[in-house]
């Protein structure tokens, strides 16, 4: 578990980050301030792991603070100017958000951190297999990642589809499932089903569409926006006045 705390002097970014820490398993929040100085303060009191520094405030600034505090704690720099970053990362900052920060960048950053705390090796081609807890008492089944094309969530049970047409049963809620797969190119887009963006077929308005399933899965509106930064990200649109190349 990583503690991590805010400062920021806006409180609309302070929430938007609440929200986000609050989806990740391994973060827990333990203090938030929109006075840089007292929360230069509270990084000393609370000595957390990690720091999310708003750059642009009164008084001091971003950058002011991570020259003064320990290098023992991390740091996430957020602002919404993108002329900042080389200054945050000649210090050595875990990653810089840019604002507003979709969730998907943010899960990026902190499984950057999370990656270098527990020392464990980047996702490779040979690095793409997970193992389950199943129905049955005492057996893991190992699964190969790349052929999960979609999971659907059932309380404390995961339903995992495999591209082969299997069904797996899983003792997993979908949370713990979306942190560990995130890296693995999986996202959720409701809170009943995550998605292999692999075995994604195409988007027809709030539905998606799986290879090989015949029925579309709804874009719960809570992952919209989200998602669709992601996929907008990834459109090729015409070139102005549809000029030939």
């Amino acid at each position: 578990m990583i503690d991590c705390i805010i400062i920021d002097d806006e409180q609309h970014a302070i929430d938007l980050l609440k929200e986000h820490i609050s989806q990740v398993h391994f973060l827990r929040l333990v203090g938030s301030q929109t006075n840089p100085i007292k929360g230069l303060a509270m990084i000393g009191d609370l000595k957390p792991g990690l720091v999310f520094l708003d750059v642009q405030m009164p008084n001091l600034t971003g950058i002011e603070i991570l020259k003064l505090i320990s290098n023992d704690c991390h740091v996430i720099m957020t602002t919404a100017y993108k002329e900042y970053a080389l200054d945050g990362f000649e210090h050595a900052v875990v990653d810089y958000l840019l604002k507003p920060i979709p969730f998907l960048r943010f899960l990026k950053a902190v499984n950057r951190l999370w990656t270098i705390q527990n020392n464990v090796r980047p996702v490779n081609d040979q690095d793409h297999y997970v193992f389950v807890k199943t129905e049955q008492k005492g057996k893991l089944l190992k699964i190969d990642s790349r052929r999960i094309t979609y999971i659907e969530g059932q309380g404390n049970y995961a339903t995992i589809h495999m591209n082969d047409q299997r069904k797996i049963t899983a003792y997993l809620k979908l949370k713990e499932l979306a942190d560990h797969l995130s890296s693995m190119g999986f996202v959720r887009i409701h809170k009943s089903f995550i998605i292999s963006l692999s075995h994604l077929t195409a988007v027809e308005g709030n539905m998606v569409r799986i290879v090989d399933e015949a029925q579309p899965i709804t874009i719960g509106e809570a992952y919209r926006k989200e998602f669709f930064e992601m996929i907008n990200a990834k459109l090729l649109s015409m070139p102005p006045n549809n000029a030939p190349d």
